[in-house]
């Protein structure tokens, strides 16, 4: 691997049409947060023509492995190294009941290049957080809380709300 470039991992997602939400870090720091990443986690539409064009894309891209039904429909993880990064493929976050769930909240962000992915809203980050077992994300999910909230009292000291 030569270095991590998210737009190099995205693009050809985006090329050949695949219906996928981003989560994980990557979707975090799109939100905001000053963490590192080396990875694009993603959860596709479990639909075998979208899995097809997942693999298409990673071939195109010089990458090894490939995305399966049968993992998709194990919930097994998969991380497809390619030299731009790894694509980690994650069928059913924790917390979630996978890509239709998070679509529904997932909006279209600009990170430019032409690039607008969907990425999963900030609640559904925190759900996923709150959900897993590892000890190391509950300072990430401390991070998350805050930008929510400050992000709500921006949006109060700027009358965006509604007058109930």
């Amino acid at each position: 691997m030569t270095g991590f470039d998210p737009y190099a991992l995205l693009e050809p997602l985006e090329r050949n049409r695949v219906s996928y939400v981003i989560v994980g870090g990557f979707a975090r720091v799109v939100h905001g947060s000053a963490e590192i990443t080396r990875s694009v986690d993603i959860v596709p539409s479990p639909r075998e023509d979208n899995l097809r064009r997942i693999n298409q894309a990673v071939d195109e891209l010089g990458g090894s492995g490939s995305v399966t039904p049968k993992a998709v429909a194990a919930n097994e993880p998969t991380a497809l190294a390619t030299p731009t990064g790894t694509l980690m493929v994650v069928p059913t976050p924790w917390g979630t009941r996978g890509h239709d769930d998070l679509r529904i909240r997932a909006n279209r962000e600009n990170l430019g290049q032409g690039l607008r992915p969907r990425i999963a809203s900030t609640v559904d980050l925190v759900r996923m957080l709150e959900a897993g077992p590892r000890p190391e994300d509950a300072e990430r999910l401390h991070r998350l809380r805050r930008m929510i909230e400050l992000d709500r009292q921006r949006t109060r000291r700027r009358g965006l709300t509604r007058e109930r």
